[in-house]
């Protein structure tokens, strides 16, 4: 089976101001480009790499395979976050004040990508990465999303809390068979990790 180690990017704009992005094409902060730097001291070699095309995922992919020497990047657009619908550019605040409740009940708005939407598309980005690996004993690297690691460990049983940006998770992706979630990885030390940036898509 081929691994990948699906890694959350960099802290972008809107993660910084606290704003709900789903699949809104915001860049990198100053801070993410500091933490895709950094993480790149800490990752390996990998016999693939791949990437979300949305460009907070692109440019942290971009980022870490030129100061490795590695590439080229696939762009997966399946890959792309989970839609937040009418969330998206709203802060937890404006979420409260528009949708009283939803937020600390669990309830999306009505084109809020949901898990049955989402599943059918993640599972099709991550075995077009392992294909790409060939050997089902290789690993890739690939740059995505926080709402696609936890709806990985949701279907694997074992939902782990906040994923950080620059947070890993090594994925099972076997020829035949669940994909399944496996280890997390911190590919930053806590100085560059921002909350408030772990607490929203």
């Amino acid at each position: 089976m081929a691994r990948i180690l699906l890694v959350r990017h960099g802290q972008s704009e809107w993660n910084a101001e606290g704003r709900w992005q789903g699949q809104a094409d915001i860049a990198l902060s100053d801070l993410g480009r500091t933490q895709a730097r950094a993480a790149a001291d800490r990752i390996g070699a990998f016999d693939v790499v791949a990437s979300s095309t949305l460009a907070r995922a692109a440019e942290t992919a971009y980022i870490v395979t030129s100061h490795l020497g590695i590439g080229p990047i696939i762009p997966v657009p399946d890959l792309i976050e989970r839609s937040a619908g009418e969330w998206s550019g709203l802060t937890r605040d404006d979420i409260e004040r528009e949708w009283p409740g939803y937020l600390d009940e669990g309830k999306r708005p009505p084109e809020y990508e949901t898990d049955e939407q989402l599943w059918p598309r993640l599972e099709r980005g991550l075995r077009e990465v392992a294909a790409y690996v060939g050997d089902p004993n290789g690993e890739a690297l690939a740059f995505a999303h926080g709402g696609l690691i936890y709806l990985i460990e949701d279907r694997s049983g074992e939902r782990r809390g906040r994923i950080n940006n620059l947070g890993a998770l090594w994925v099972d992706v076997p020829e035949d068979g669940e994909i399944r979630a496996l280890d997390r990885v911190a590919l930053i030390d806590d100085d560059l990790v921002s909350a408030q940036s772990a607490d929203i898509l």
